[in-house]
């Protein structure tokens, strides 16, 4: 079972979606969508609020107005288009969201706390939360069944609403629900950099108890995506590559050991 995690900062899908439609094993798609959220949201009149936690993890505040912008551009159109795509390709696809079928589950946390300068703020109602279980009920009969699900957040919180999770988290917990063996995170970037702004500095593969020696050099989402191949790997996953979703053939390429590959 492979899991692939397409980033929303790709701004290009087509080369992984035909890579996609390939493979013939049973595989689970879980996609973001921040690229297009943060031009819908500039477009309504909200734009995007980008703040750092206390623990120094990039997120976006979620107010409400935010979270209705959000599924339009997570559960509607970037999640119908890449359906749309596969199916053009051949592939029986279903879209759905993390609350679909309760998916996957966690606590909303409506106080964030955050870091500004040497400041500790409190924003009050956030949308956003962290997954507690997932129930991968639904992706098992779609998948028995010869469909190949697309999912993304949001996720459900336990008094039914709506939250924003992180998609490397949630396609980390579907895999580790699902046993998957491989988890693949595709971004813009060629793999994890010791240097963010020197492609040369690629690290191309790691183990598992050398993950806490890079955190001191990962920067926003590479930290994020660290945490989640950390956690992968501690639930059972056997390897994570953090692959370039800009290559020709994304998915081939990162399977012939392209990007980073993280084992135990």
């Amino acid at each position: 079972m492979l899991i692939i995690k397409i980033g929303g900062s790709l701004s290009q899908l087509d080369p992984l979606l035909r890579d996609v439609a390939t493979w013939g094993d049973p595989l689970v798609v879980v996609h973001g969508a921040n690229r297009e959220l943060n031009d819908l949201s500039t477009r309504l009149g909200h734009p995007p609020r980008l703040v750092t936690s206390e623990r120094g993890e990039l997120s976006r505040f979620t107010d409400a107005e935010t979270m209705d912008n959000f599924l339009m551009a997570y559960a509607g159109k970037v999640n119908k288009r890449i359906v749309e795509r596969l199916r053009a390709l051949g592939v029986n696809a279903v879209g759905l969201t993390a609350m679909d079928g309760g998916i996957a589950i966690g606590r909303r946390k409506s106080d964030l706390r955050i870091k500004e300068g040497d400041k500790v703020k409190v924003l009050h109602g956030d949308h956003s939360g962290s997954i507690e279980r997932v129930e991968p009920k639904l992706l098992r009969l779609l998948l028995d069944a010869g469909y190949l699900p697309v999912l993304t957040p949001p996720a459900i919180s336990h008094e039914g609403v709506a939250i924003n999770v992180d998609g490397d988290r949630l396609a980390m917990e579907v895999g580790a629900a699902l046993g998957a063996d491989r988890l693949l995170i595709f971004a813009d970037t060629p793999g994890f950099l010791r240097d963010p702004n020197d492609e040369s500095t690629l690290v191309a593969t790691m183990q598992g108890d050398e993950i806490d020696g890079y955190f001191s050099s990962a920067r926003g989402r590479a930290r994020v995506k660290l945490l989640a191949a950390q956690q992968a790997l501690r639930r059972g996953i056997k390897a994570v590559a953090l692959a370039d979703g800009r290559r020709d053939h994304p998915l081939l390429d990162a399977m012939k050991e392209a990007g980073t590959w993280i084992r135990r």
